[in-house]
């Protein structure tokens, strides 16, 4: 019988590894029945770090904007657990700046740990709004993304 190869496992990134950050409270509602925070959470988390800084930027306007982006693959690695009444600190990063899509990591971070206690991706594809045919990256959202290039 012979085994199969073992992947390498994931490392925890440090803070240094991510642009900008975003602090969220964790809610009662986050921790499941063994007591901390549930992997599911992780994802909002994801979508919270990631759009809040887009509309701070001025480039996402969820109600008359022309362009929306649509997620099309997502992952997380989890090293160390998260509990209410922490507060998460989420780290943000682009990591791949296409001509329709953006590859946006976060590293989720205990208030005041130096190591990710979570790493996760998601790419958004770009798209008309009306259409839902990929588009260009506006100028506007290229130029908030650029800062954040990895």
């Amino acid at each position: 019988m012979t085994s199969k190869p073992q992947l390498p496992r994931p490392a925890p990134l440090p803070r240094t590894a991510f642009r900008v950050f975003r602090d969220i409270p964790t809610r009662w509602s986050d921790n499941d029945v063994y007591g901390h925070v549930n992997n599911v959470v992780y994802y909002s988390w994801f979508d919270t770090a990631v759009n809040a800084y887009l509309i701070e930027q001025g480039t996402l306007d969820i109600h008359h904007g022309s362009t929306i982006g649509l997620v099309i693959e997502t992952q997380c690695n989890y090293f160390a657990p998260l509990a209410f009444p922490q507060t998460v600190q989420a780290g943000l990063r682009v990591s791949q700046l296409g001509n329709s899509s953006v590859r946006y990591e976060i590293g989720l971070f205990a208030q005041g740990e130096e190591m990710a206690a979570a790493v996760g991706h998601f790419v958004h594809v770009y798209v008309d709004k009306a259409s839902r045919r990929p588009c260009a990256l506006p100028a506007a959202l290229r130029a908030a993304l650029e800062p954040l290039a990895a």
